[in-house]
């Protein structure tokens, strides 16, 4: 029998919109598992980025999402290793635009950097609902 191939990915997922949904169905299109860690309140105050959506909801909604194999909460920057050990990962997938700061996971497992959705963006949203 084939292992099952583990993709896992990281992201506060605040005022969810299809950019993150396209980012789940490209990341599950490479691998049979998807794991998705989603910052919780406590580390995005420690980035200084506070959410308008609470964790536990956030958290909520990604695990709805059918493209979604199992959620779990990020509370470090430096849990990644753990997580990519812990859980078998065989791929590790951001969006491109933090190219290269996660290239320390490819001694663990495969690194991808998928395209973000063009013209969608949480702080566009963000920034929309403050006018």
């Amino acid at each position: 029998m084939e292992k099952k191939k583990t993709v896992i990915t990281y992201g506060t997922f605040d005022l969810f919109h299809i950019g993150h949904l396209n980012l789940l169905k490209r990341a599950k299109a490479l691998g049979d598992e998807l794991i998705v860690a989603v910052s919780s309140d406590e580390f995005n105050l420690g980035k200084g980025k506070v959410c308008q959506i609470k964790d536990v909801d956030r958290m909520a909604i990604v695990e709805a999402i059918r493209y979604v194999d199992k959620v779990i909460p990020e509370t470090c920057w430096e849990q990644k290793v753990e997580d990519v050990q812990k859980y078998n990962v065989d791929v590790f997938v951001m969006g491109d635009d933090w190219k290269g700061k996660f290239d320390f996971l490819k001694e663990y497992c495969e690194v991808v950097y998928l395209p973000r959705t063009e013209g969608i963006s949480t702080t566009q949203l963000k920034d929309e609902l403050k006018k």
